[in-house]
């Protein structure tokens, strides 16, 4: 048993706490004096309050206050690139499910109950509730003015389009794509439609603020705890170093807890009763918090005689909800991706994010990519369809090459896309299963993550050579915390039992931007390991002072410090130099877009790629497809945890195949149809293919700690359009709509019979 448990630990410290339930999520803390809240949200679409009566719920016992907007009027709106959002709604609620009224009790019993005693009456407001609604001339302004926060989240802001929903525009173009269509062969346009999705992380939004005078603490379960300190900051007037962010355990995140969510809302409440509170959501509550933006997407290829693509315009509309959030990043993310590996001299990209009376949008799991890789990868089938050539081939003679770069202001790609390519086409045979026909697809994708590299980490080695590591790097299931506490124990010649990755805490913590577009390991783990190395130099200093040894003459070594001639214990180090038997260094590192020489500033940091191959099986009587294998390739740079990188991977792609075949949060004029964990289905463990091949490319080549580059997300990307693209290869039927439904399928097959 203890073996078992000494493996698990080595892959991941954190696993034996939650398989034994030990580990304490926001639940499961107590807080003295605690308060719970209840939101009561809005059931319309569009609509004025007109009033807010709280009176019978404020006379329940148990009841202490309830929160509505004119209670924070005064502090004003805020957001992370458009500070657009109320604290909670005052004058008016633009999506169902907008937090209207906060009843705060003693037990939250007591708050849910007295939560059906507020009674607000709405006015109802036109409402845009699709994107076409929201673009057409005429249409109802779901905010009148846009105020934007250049630089305050991501470098830049959003470009909104002044009395419209369009509260950002990205235009990129290259060379002249009107005189390259003219001139080719063959020009071709396809239409595809992307929809909104939950993050569904098994842990909803939950958080306990804790207002005290000028100061407030707060538990959260935030990948962005630096972003949710500054946000909480200059809403309430506090200092930084006043509003203190711990986050323990957090049961997923995939993005949804990135940038800021409830936080604001949970500290009004303290604010107002002087009381921690603490506000946990239900399944169903964090639906209505968030979501992916949805897409339609219109794209056009234009190629030669010889079937290289001389041209390829796109256009994204991406429907970002109600309020702002991260949507400006999606949509501009999304027109870089649409570009994928390939070389194209002739490039005109437009992308637009668009407010909806719909829940808001925000990041999920690559943004935008998802969204872009759909359209651009089923898309690329239809044209080598349309041309007459294999559609590997097509890609292969299309793909950029190895230092080549796809837009002139994008590094260059550092990944060879046609390896990954043959790593899954050798991978998936066919298979014989009973009379249906077994069939293939294929995809590609290339992704620029890690825009931000900005992160700060500190390293303490004490006495007895233990090492803690202390980061802003948030554990959501990731393997973070692991890969921290290796890079460190490499880097120190430490074995990997001797380090702690402690939890994070902003008070103790240094700076990281946050956690999210594969960042991680890549620009945490290099402030570790230069942290790490600041802790090895002054160590070597004491050595070489006190002992009197060259410096280049010094190693570490597991327990201590060779000099060459004799290893020299932690605890001889610090005894004799301090003069007592106790001690540690502090090693500092940080990383900054002016580190590496600057080499760090060029975006993409890495290209995050992917190469996905897929066997169907279809059953033509349901149009059910069943997929019985799957192989996906990445290019990593180099394995950090082999067991935690595989489990990100085929992670990712199962993800992928909720996207692909059932997945989607549905809207019928506004009001969400199926925003509950009943409705909604996400994939279980027998919709991932019984045989799953794994494939990390490993050439040591990123600006990583050993070479390495990020992971976690491209695998979610090539996964639908590869099982359109097996769909197309074998039935001849097009699905341009996610998800790929049973009954889509029927449809298609009997209209193509």
């Amino acid at each position: 048993m203890s073996s078992t448990i000494d493996n698990m630990t080595s892959v991941r410290p954190d696993l034996v706490e939650k398989v034994t339930g030990r580990a304490e999520y926001i639940t499961d803390l107590m807080v003295p004096g605690l308060l719970h809240g209840f939101v009561v949200r809005s059931p319309a679409v569009h609509a004025r309050i007109v009033s807010i009566d709280t009176s019978a719920a404020l006379l329940m016992e148990g009841v202490v206050d309830v929160l509505i907007g004119a209670d924070v009027a005064s502090f004003g709106r805020w957001g992370v690139v458009l500070k657009d959002r109320p604290i909670i709604a005052i004058d008016r609620v633009r999506y169902v499910g907008e937090p209207v009224a906060l009843v705060i009790a003693e037990t939250i019993e007591i708050a849910e109950n007295a939560a059906e005693l507020v009674d607000v009456d709405y006015a109802e407001l036109p409402r845009a509730a699709t994107i076409r609604d929201a673009l057409v001339d005429g249409a109802p302004l779901i905010h009148e003015r846009h105020e934007n926060l250049e630089d305050f989240y991501f470098k830049g802001g959003a470009r909104p389009t002044a009395d419209s929903n369009v509260f950002h525009t990205y235009r990129n173009n290259v060379g002249d794509v009107d005189a390259a269509e003219a001139a080719a062969a063959y020009v071709h346009e396809d239409r595809f439609t992307f929809p909104a999705i939950s993050h569904f992380a098994l842990e909803p939004h939950t958080v306990i603020a804790d207002f005290k005078g000028d100061a407030l603490t707060v538990w959260s379960g935030a990948q962005t705890p630096t972003a949710v300190q500054k946000v909480l900051s200059r809403l309430f007037g506090l200092q930084l170093a006043k509003v203190r962010v711990v986050v323990p355990f957090v049961g997923g995140g995939f993005g949804g807890k990135a940038s800021v969510k409830i936080e604001p809302l949970v500290a009004a409440a303290s604010w107002k009763v002087q009381r921690p509170v603490r506000v946990a959501q239900s399944i169903s509550d964090s639906m209505l918090t968030c979501r992916r933006l949805g897409a339609e997407i219109t794209i056009r290829t234009a190629v030669d005689g010889q079937g290289r693509i001389v041209a390829s315009s796109a256009k994204l509309l991406l429907d970002g909800g109600a309020y702002s959030d991260t949507g400006s990043a999606v949509a501009t993310k999304s027109a870089n991706r649409i570009i994928g590996p390939y070389a194209i001299p002739n490039l005109r990209l437009e992308a637009l994010a668009v407010y909806t009376n719909t829940v808001p949008g925000a990041a999920f799991r690559s943004i935008g990519g998802p969204q872009a890789v759909w359209a651009k990868e089923t898309h690329m089938d239809n044209v080598a369809a349309a041309i007459g050539m294999d559609p590997a081939e097509f890609r292969l003679i299309n793909l950029a090459g190895r230092g080549q770069r796809t837009r002139p202001d994008l590094r260059p790609l550092d990944v060879d896309m046609r390896e990954l390519m043959g790593c899954v086409t050798q991978s998936v045979i066919f298979t014989a299963e009973g009379s249906n026909r077994s069939t293939r697809g294929l995809a590609v994708a290339a992704t620029d993550p890690a825009n931000t590299p900005i992160a700060n980490a500190i390293v303490r080695l004490k006495v007895d050579g233990s090492v803690s590591v202390s980061v802003s790097s948030i554990e959501v299931g990731q393997g973070a915390h692991a890969a921290m506490a290796r890079v460190a124990a490499r880097t120190l010649k430490q074995p990997l039992s001797a380090v702690t990755t402690l939890r994070t805490d902003t008070d103790v913590a240094p700076y990281d931007w946050g956690t999210g577009a594969s960042r991680s390991t890549v620009v945490v783990g290099l402030s570790v390991e230069r942290a790490a190395l600041d802790a090895a130099d002054q160590i070597f200093d004491m050595v070489a002072d006190v002992w009197e040894c060259r410096k280049d003459s010094l190693s570490l070594v597991e327990g201590g410090v060779s000099t060459g001639s004799e290893v020299l214990t932690f605890h001889q180090i610090f005894h004799r130099t301090l003069g007592v038997d106790s001690g540690e260094v502090i090693g500092r590192g940080g990383v900054t877009p002016r580190s590496n020489n600057g080499a760090l500033a060029e975006s993409p940091l890495f290209w995050e790629t992917s190469a996905g191959q897929v066997e169907i099986v279809v059953d033509e009587d349901t149009g059910e497809i069943h997929v019985p294998r799957y192989a996906s390739a990445a290019d990593v740079g180099r394995v950090i945890n082999r067991v935690a990188a595989e489990g990100q991977d085929e992670g990712a792609a199962a993800m992928g195949f909720g996207h692909a075949l059932f997945e989607q949060l549905e809207f019928e004029d506004g009001q969400p149809v199926n925003a509950t964990p009943i409705d909604y289905t996400i994939p279980r463990i027998c919709d991932v293919p019984p045989v799953f091949d794994t494939i990390l490319v490993e050439n040591g080549d990123g600006p990583g700690p050993g070479g390495a580059k990020g992971m976690g997300e491209g695998a979610i990307l090539p996964v639908a359009p590869a099982i359109a693209n097996a769909l197309f290869s074998t039935y001849g039927i097009r699905i341009t709509d996610l998800p790929m439904t049973p009954e889509k399928v029927w449809r298609a097959l009997q209209k193509r019979k």
